[in-house]
């Protein structure tokens, strides 16, 4: 069984040891991540050159995306780089006026100055993740006077979020804009837009994109409080969203984390996005070789409700057990999809209309493979548009997006039960086609005699959006005309 859910695995230190990366593309990763909140540009060029020289030594397309910091809103450091230890009741001070070296027990400095202007009194700030948490008494001066509601040790540059938001610092930052020039020259797939606050954020960064020569889909990352409250927008404006639980978490509160995941996929999928869920998904095997319970129930969950991608931060680009972490990640999606993958689901969007001929075609092509026991959908596709409306309904059976273009083949890595294959048709008859599809479905052993396939084409071949025709073929039965 084809493991319809997608891995996405950092990179980082620890994939950068001799072999690892090749094993962690052996145990399944689909796509990886460059995080530009860490790392040269020279490092992340090399690190995406390498992902795409041993993905084709091992006769596979990895998709890269890559991840902007965003807008640091942190402590700055203390004197000697020593943690200091807030204790509950205590007074502490962000104050904007102090140098980057100077914190002490009584306060420390912040990297984002307009933050003063952000809060007032009776504001909750989360230090570190909420492990640490602050009452705002007063704010005067540049400096925010804090009582330490949730104590504990307190080290350098740990980040800052206000409790429901609210904040107003600008998604795209300077650095972030010399980084998009960076991921256009590496030709990244996807650029993923840290602390968007609306469509309009995602609009520029896209725009960017675009100015720097780059061609990559654009993923907005879904953390900030305001950014669930304008998710209609975010996911008109982007390509896909990262629910990136960390910052999200800390901002609208644990308790509502669950509930505004799965309300955030099933408003991707209605509105054909791609949907990555992200954060500690198995953070315990930073150190350990397995993952706990609760890690796999986390990421069952996930796809069950239908997830695109499920997605490993610390544990590939700094753990101990890269490799295994994917591995671990790979067993538990394909357990969780034995039990969906014979119950389809409608397509979400069954009582809209149409407006284009290729996604007609798409969702005509579900429904007729979920209901005809067809083995395998075959899209021959140009910008793999076909590809993707296809694996917004819910289906076990494999979509291959055979395509000319490898941006496209990168592209549909990240698509939930979609799988690339390198196929030019531009100089081909329909029937030679046809049955070169089958050909090739068989070599990789995906149909055999008998098996019910679907191919879907455009009458005009190498047309973006020309996708007109579907054609259910049986595996066998195909003659080709005499000359």
């Amino acid at each position: 069984m084809l493991r319809r859910t997608k891995i996405v695995a950092t990179l980082g230190p620890a994939t950068d040891n001799p072999g690892v990366l090749d094993a962690v593309i052996q145990a399944g990763v689909d796509v990886v991540r460059l995080n530009f909140s860490h790392g040269t540009h020279e490092e992340h060029l090399r690190r995406a050159e390498e992902v795409r020289a041993r993905a084709r030594a091992h006769g596979r397309h990895v998709g890269i995306i890559a991840d902007l910091q965003g807008p640091k809103i942190r402590i700055e450091r203390f004197r000697g780089g020593r943690p200091v230890v807030l204790e509950e009741g205590g007074s502490f001070v962000l104050d904007a006026n102090l140098g980057p070296d100077e914190g002490s027990r009584e306060g420390v400095g912040i990297t984002y100055k307009a933050l003063p202007g952000d809060v007032k009194r009776g504001d909750t700030l989360l230090l570190d993740d909420g492990q640490l948490v602050l009452w705002v008494e007063d704010v005067s001066e540049g400096r925010i006077h804090c009582r330490v509601v949730v104590g504990g040790e307190l080290s350098n540059h740990k980040g800052i979020n206000r409790q429901g938001g609210g904040l107003s610092a600008t998604a795209l930052t300077e650095k972030d804009r010399v980084d998009i020039r960076a991921a256009a020259e590496m030709g990244a797939d996807y650029l993923a837009v840290s602390f968007p606050r609306n469509a309009e954020d995602v609009e520029e960064a896209r725009r960017l994109l675009r100015a720097a020569g780059g061609h990559g889909a654009i993923i907005a990352k879904i953390e900030r409080a305001e950014a669930v409250e304008a998710l209609d927008g975010i996911l008109n404006a982007a390509d896909a969203v990262m629910i990136a639980r960390g910052d999200l978490g800390v901002e609208i509160g644990d308790a509502e984390l669950t509930a505004v995941q799965k309300l955030i996929i099933r408003q991707a999928r209605a509105t054909s996005r791609v949907v990555i869920t992200a954060t500690q998904m198995m953070q315990s095997m930073v150190e350990s070789q397995i993952p706990t319970r609760a890690e796999v129930f986390d990421v069952a969950n996930a796809v069950l409700d239908g997830t695109d991608a499920v997605m490993l931060s610390a544990e590939t680009a700094t753990g101990k057990y890269p490799a295994k972490a994917v591995a671990a990640m790979d067993r538990v999606c394909r357990g969780a999809e034995r039990y969906r993958i014979h119950r389809p689901i409608a397509d979400p969007r069954a009582d809209s209309q149409f407006s284009r001929i290729d996604e007609a075609i798409a969702m005509a092509s579900m429904y007729t493979a979920n209901h005809l026991g067809v083995r395998a959908i075959a899209a021959l596709t140009e910008s793999g548009s076909t590809c993707l409306w296809m694996s917004r309904v819910s289906s076990g059976i494999p979509i291959y997006a055979l395509t000319r273009h490898v941006e496209t083949r990168r592209k549909v890595t990240l698509y939930r039960g979609v799988y690339p294959i390198t196929f030019d048709v531009t100089t081909k008859d329909h029937a030679l086609v046809n049955k070169e599809v089958i050909d090739e479905l068989m070599r990789r052993g995906a149909v055999r005699e008998g098996d019910l396939v679907i191919i879907t084409k455009g009458d005009l071949t190498g047309v973006s959006g020309g996708t007109n025709a579907m054609k259910i073929v049986r595996v066998g039965d195909m003659v080709l005309p005499e000359d």
